[in-house]
């Protein structure tokens, strides 16, 4: 079949149609599954009785149109048998001298099964709901098939449920038995008119519905060609899943539409098996297996490069949102701490700037005067002008109380007492400066009755970037489930936000300087030499690798692949995959730091906390993963 790293393309169409023309309505329909299948489609879903058109009134009731639509779905069956695709197509279908209204599977010349309606609006004059009939088999174009509502097809990795126009509508819609019983795709087939408002509220129901059911929506209905006695029909395709619009057409068009997109069966299958639904339906479903030979895939879906941070029309009040739960976090903690005081390290680099701002808006909140807040700036070896100015502008800025300790002879003594060469710049030299600053913090956190307010961020404990029981621990830390890149963006949002208009040059310089721990002596110049990324690898990498991996599981080999689609043309294939590696060997073998880490609010739906969020042992081993890695291509 057409799938690559868990992707299958499916395709939404709406032909053309004549009214009861269906030897012009095959054509169109062939013509559709021909180009869906030479884009790489393993399946294409056309609309509700597609074959005669969906307005055709009394004439469903004309014995000889009925056969005329059969010998069109033979026509079909035999242009399209050496297709590798699978099409659904919608027609009336007589059993037993009942019509029903039915979607019909077919592939390679042959009939797979047929599903017929269960619910029904004005069309109930001519057809009869699938539920009132025993029959699971009937006789189509010479073909035996499986008929009934309770049949599911099955490509590959996807199992595929359908429903017919307003079965969509019902409280318990027949999708839902269809996804508790397995169906990660659902197929909607409709013949919906046009109104004000209607599309919009049918595309949030069919969001929605692929959101609540943790599955793909395919959705189809019926466009130019039918009656407009009394209503006009625009065409709507609209592919979603789990709560995302992947693709849709334009309406009103004059012409044959496709939209297409790659559902990524792996992802619905990570966040069912998050989500650990379990089938509680008593509603038995036969599955029919279509097998398809392997053909060409051409990936279309783009993927987010920055997953942590908020996008869209609402990126505003999502980044808001993520704000007011961190103040709100540490607003309660400070309360029931019965802290008086709120002490931070303050370096001049985003970390510790997001952590001071939340401070900040969490003792305006308690009613307190911000001058519980002491900023606490520890200049060391490797401390810049740029980096230095920016944490005392800041601070200024924000009006807190503000503490200057050089850590240089503290740590030149230490150096003396352990035995360690001045010029020394061992892991020893840089532990040693981190340290000394979080004793520094957690001493006068004792002096001042505060709580010392940690600023490592969650790319740094999934990478282990941080020094143990050094800037690795805190009292609390509001910054534990926000990635580095979103660090980056909330900064530059409360800049923009106007409140603090004092601080803001500060912020965006801040921003902008590179990130750094600033363990080693600048340049000859003065600037900094030490640069975390040139170090680690790209944070925007890690935190898509970081994303992916824990919220669906994906494998080294499907992040690689991803990255690879992603950020083309900004990094090589070579350097994805030396920082992917990297990654994995960094997670693994740091979880004995995330194993001990303070607490810290969770934001968003990634979180590294030990308490239940990511329970992993610390002895954990990489290899397989690695080996992983190590192979793509």
């Amino acid at each position: 079949m057409t799938m690559k790293e868990g992707f299958i393309k499916i395709a939404s169409a709406v032909p053309v149609v004549r009214i009861a023309d269906c030897t012009y309505n095959v054509q169109s329909i062939v013509d559709m599954m021909s180009s869906a299948s030479d884009e790489g489609a393993s399946v294409v879903v056309f609309p509700e009785l597609s074959i005669t058109g969906a307005t055709c009134g009394d004439l469903f009731a004309q014995h000889y149109f009925i056969r005329q639509a059969e010998s069109a779905l033979d026509d079909i069956l035999s242009l399209t048998h050496t297709m590798q695709i699978v099409g659904v197509v919608g027609m009336p279908v007589l059993v037993d001298d009942t019509l029903f209204n039915c979607a019909v599977v077919i592939s390679e010349g042959e009939i797979k099964c047929v599903v017929p309606k269960l619910s029904f609006g004005n069309d109930v004059r001519w057809f009869v709901s699938g539920n009132q009939t025993e029959r699971s088999e009937t006789v189509l174009c010479g073909q035996r098939v499986p008929f009934g509502f309770d049949n599911l097809f099955v490509v590959g990795d996807i199992t595929c449920g359908i429903e017919i126009g307003e079965d969509i509508n019902q409280i318990i819609t027949p999708s839902a038995y269809q996804s508790l019983s397995g169906a990660n795709v659902v197929i909607g087939m409709a013949s919906d008119y046009e109104a004000v408002g209607l599309y919009e509220q049918k595309r949030q129901q069919i969001a929605n519905l692929s959101q609540q059911l943790r599955c793909a929506y395919v959705y189809t209905s019926s466009g130019y060609g039918e009656s407009t006695t009394d209503n006009v029909y625009g065409g709507r395709s609209v592919i979603a899943e789990c709560g995302e619009i992947l693709s849709e057409s334009k309406r009103f068009e004059m012409s044959n539409t496709i939209a297409y997109a790659d559902v990524d069966v792996l992802r619905i299958k990570a966040i069912r098996q998050r989500s650990r639904i379990q089938n509680n339906t008593d509603q038995e479903y036969n599955r029919v297996e279509i097998i398809q030979q392997p053909s060409k895939f051409h990936l279309s879906r783009t993927f987010n490069p920055l997953p942590f941070v908020p996008q869209g029309e609402d990126k505003d009040q999502k980044f808001s949102e993520i704000f007011n739960i961190q103040i709100n976090a540490l607003a309660q903690r400070l309360t029931v701490s019965r802290s008086k005081c709120a002490i931070i390290g303050i370096s001049g680099g985003l970390d510790s700037t997001l952590a001071l701002l939340v401070s900040v808006r969490a003792i305006d909140r308690l009613g307190l005067p911000r001058t519980n807040v002491i900023g606490v700036t520890m200049p060391g070896f490797g401390t810049t002008g740029r980096t230095y100015n920016n944490a005392m502008n800041l601070m200024k800025a924000l009006k807190i109380t503000i503490k200057e300790i050089s850590i240089k002879d503290a740590c030149t003594q230490h150096f003396n007492d352990i035995g360690l060469s001045p010029d020394d710049r061992s892991v020893t030299y840089e532990n040693a400066q981190a340290r000394e600053r979080t004793q520094i913090l957690m001493d006068l956190a004792n002096i001042v009755n505060g709580l010392v307010v940690g600023t490592g961020d969650l790319s740094e404990f999934a990478l282990g970037w941080a020094t143990y029981n050094g800037d690795h621990m805190s009292m609390y830390g509001v910054n534990a489930s926000v990635s580095k890149t979103l660090v980056r963006e909330l900064v530059r949002w409360v800049a923009a936000d106007g409140i603090d208009e004092a601080a803001r040059p500060a912020l965006l310089d801040i921003v902008d300087t590179p990130i750094s721990p600033e363990l080693l002596p600048a340049d000859s110049e003065g600037n900094i030499a030490q640069k975390t990324e040139d170090l680690v690898g790209p944070y925007e990498l890690h935190d898509f690798f970081l994303y992916n991996m824990l919220l669906y599981g994906f494998s080294p080999s499907r992040l690689f692949y991803m990255a690879h689609h992603t950020f083309a043309g900004q990094y090589s294939d070579a350097v994805i995959k030396k920082w992917l590696t990297t990654f994995l060997r960094r997670f693994f073998n740091q979880q004995f730091k995330r194993s001990c880490c303070p607490d810290g609010p969770q934001v968003g739906p990634v979180s590294l906390s030990p308490r239940g969020a990511w329970l992993m042992p610390s002895d954990a081993q990489s290899k397989m993963w690695l080996d992983d890695a190590e192979n793509v291509e």
